[in-house]
């Protein structure tokens, strides 16, 4: 059994603290933290710490299924800790997908029934298997909170919600380890589950000027257009979210002319969104609350950046401060904003440089490279 590497990013969004009421009394440290639960040697599933943590994700699970976000499920717990919980169960509003809540519990205990054959583990991923294709709309996609309210009912890909179940269900799907033990009937369901995904996210993607482009972190649930968020996160295009897309659809065994194109499509505006010659530096600052302020420097030697929004009309990159203005200079948004989120990435350059080629030559269509309309 081989550990499962996360992201960088999930690692960030999973690994958080206890909620407020939970943990002030806890005083032992974990042996395994919850960020290093999903990437120990085969045989540390198959330990009392292992359980013991696999244990505490089953108390931390809603009625419903889901479970909530930004939580150390390997942190130990008091009796009052184990209470709260307890009269918490019912609870269903916050059981999401967002930051890599439920498909990451799920995958846990996957690997812990694998090594133990423990039936309530089976169960616990099984309530969470339930609780996904509950979630999944008609028209192939998730929300990031399915029982939420507001924008959270919104298609999600931002923080590769979406794309975390589709990963989640598709291994499933092939029965690939640890979801050996899975019966057909549910990973036909599973199979079903991400055919209907895929189709959702061919649908999402942003037609502009004719041809196809990326895609938006959020989609309204009905339209499938583009939708906004948080204040500061208006309908845009994504050079971020829009990476973990495109990566899952490259994954795809056979993928068909309609993936071939998005893929095309998408590779083709990443070519032409990438920003030249700047540099995101973090210029220090005592007189600042942070004691550093980000600004953008001029670098002809630079590698390239993607900036997180694009406008959908103009194809430029954009910032927006708490006041929903957009504004074409980070430094015109206030410091709060400038310094607390994530305005660029580069995460598109390994996708063109290496996952693309490789993707290609693995399938190649005959169509010219990056011109799909």
């Amino acid at each position: 059994m081989k550990p499962i590497a996360l992201s960088a990013g999930l690692v960030a969004g999973v690994l958080v603290n206890l909620p407020t009421g939970l943990g002030a009394e806890s005083s032992v440290a974990p042996a395994v933290s919850w960020r290093q639960c999903l990437g120990q040697p085969p045989a540390w599933y198959a330990t009392a710490e292992a359980a013991r943590v696999a244990d505490q994700v089953l108390l931390y699970q809603r009625a419903c299924g889901g479970w909530g976000k930004n939580v150390d499920m390997a942190a130990p717990l008091t009796e009052s800790e184990r209470a709260a919980l307890e009269r918490q169960r019912g609870e269903r509003e916050s059981s999401t997908i967002d930051n890599g809540a439920t498909y990451t519990q799920m995958a846990f205990l996957a690997r812990i029934y694998a090594a133990t054959q423990e039936p309530r583990f089976r169960e616990g991923f099984l309530k969470g298997f339930e609780f996904l294709l509950a979630a999944q709309y008609a028209n192939g996609g998730w929300p990031q909170f399915p029982l939420g309210r507001g924008y959270s009912r919104h298609i999600t890909f931002n923080d590769d919600a979406m794309i975390g179940v589709m990963r989640l269900l598709r291994a499933v799907a092939q029965g690939e380890e640890p979801y050996e033990w899975v019966v057909p009937a549910d990973r036909r369901r599973a199979a079903d589950a991400v055919a209907r995904g895929v189709a959702c996210v061919l649908d999402c993607q942003v037609v502009a000027q004719g041809r196809r482009t990326a895609w938006c972190a959020q989609h309204d649930e009905r339209t499938l257009a583009p939708a906004a968020a948080r204040s500061y996160e208006l309908a845009s295009l994504s050079g971020s979210e829009s990476v973990g897309i495109v990566r899952f659809l490259m994954g795809l065994e056979a993928p068909t002319p309609e993936v071939k194109r998005a893929v095309e499509s998408a590779v083709a505006w990443f070519e032409q969104a990438k920003l030249t010659g700047i540099r995101q530096v973090r210029q220090p600052d005592p007189t600042l609350p942070r004691g550093y302020d980000k600004v953008i420097v001029a670098d002809p030697t630079a590698e390239p950046l993607w900036a997180r929004f694009y406008d959908l009309e103009t194809g430029r990159p954009f910032f927006c401060g708490r006041d929903g203005v957009k504004r074409q200079r980070l430094a015109n948004i206030e410091y709060e904003r400038r310094n607390g989120y994530s305005w660029y990435t580069d995460a598109p350059a390994r996708l063109l440089a290496v996952d693309y080629p490789a993707w290609r030559t693995r399938h190649q269509s005959g169509a010219a490279p990056r011109q799909a309309p």
